[in-house]
Parts: structure tokens; C-alpha cells; sequence
């Protein structure tokens, strides 16, 4: 039998500049939305508006904003979980939108890519 010659697969190289090309523009893309995402601000509340916090994209923390109400000198543990409340939640935020930014981009391809 003869060896046949050509790309593995069966691919032409016309193919394969068209998926470099689709590589190069997804990896634009990508970039544009995680950019877009780290200018973006996200907030959260915990115990009915009690603690409010902001975060960007980058995952910086922007803000924590407590109500007087909230502040108690004999529950400091309280204001602690309600933070930690908040803070989680915002994080969640953040994670949320940069995956659904991730699974337009790939059209469910998958891979566990994360921005």
C-alpha cells in the first residue's frame, strides 16, 4: 500500500487557515469581554441591604458599605458573617458573568476555560 501524502486527518490548508483565523478572532473576543468584564462593577447585599459590598471585574474590592443598625458592639460575629455573606455572593457575581461570557464566546465547546 502507498503512503498517502497530505495533512493528518484528511485537512487541507485552506481549512486550517480558516480555523487559525477563527482561533485569532475568538482569542480577540475573549480578550474584548475580560476586558469589558474588569472595567465592570458588581454589587452585593446581605441581611436585607444590612452590609453592601462592590467589586470589579478584577475581582477588586471597590466598597463595603454597613447600615448603623447593623453595627452592634455585642455582635461583632454577626457583622462578620454578614460580610463574609456579601463578599461570597459578589464574588459569585463576578464568576457568573465572566462563564457566560466564556460559553457565548466558545458555543458550548466546553473545556473548563475560565477568564
Amino acid at each position: 500500500m502507498a503512503k498517502r501524502g497530505g495533512f493528518p486527518g484528511g485537512m487541507v490548508p485552506g481549512n486550517m487557515n480558516n480555523l487559525m483565523k477563527q482561533a485569532q478572532r475568538m482569542q480577540r473576543q475573549m480578550e474584548e469581554q475580560q476586558k469589558e468584564l474588569e472595567e465592570k462593577e458588581f454589587t452585593a447585599t446581605a441581611g436585607g441591604s444590612a452590609v453592601t459590598v462592590t467589586m470589579t471585574g478584577k475581582r477588586e474590592l471597590k466598597s463595603i458599605v454597613l447600615s448603623e443598625e447593623v453595627v452592634d458592639p455585642e455582635d461583632i460575629e454577626m457583622l462578620q458573617d454578614l460580610i463574609v455573606a456579601a463578599v461570597n455572593e459578589v464574588i459569585r457575581q463576578v464568576d457568573e458573568e465572566s462563564n457566560s461570557n466564556m460559553a457565548k464566546l466558545t458555543g458550548g465547546l466546553g473545556g473548563g476555560f475560565s477568564l
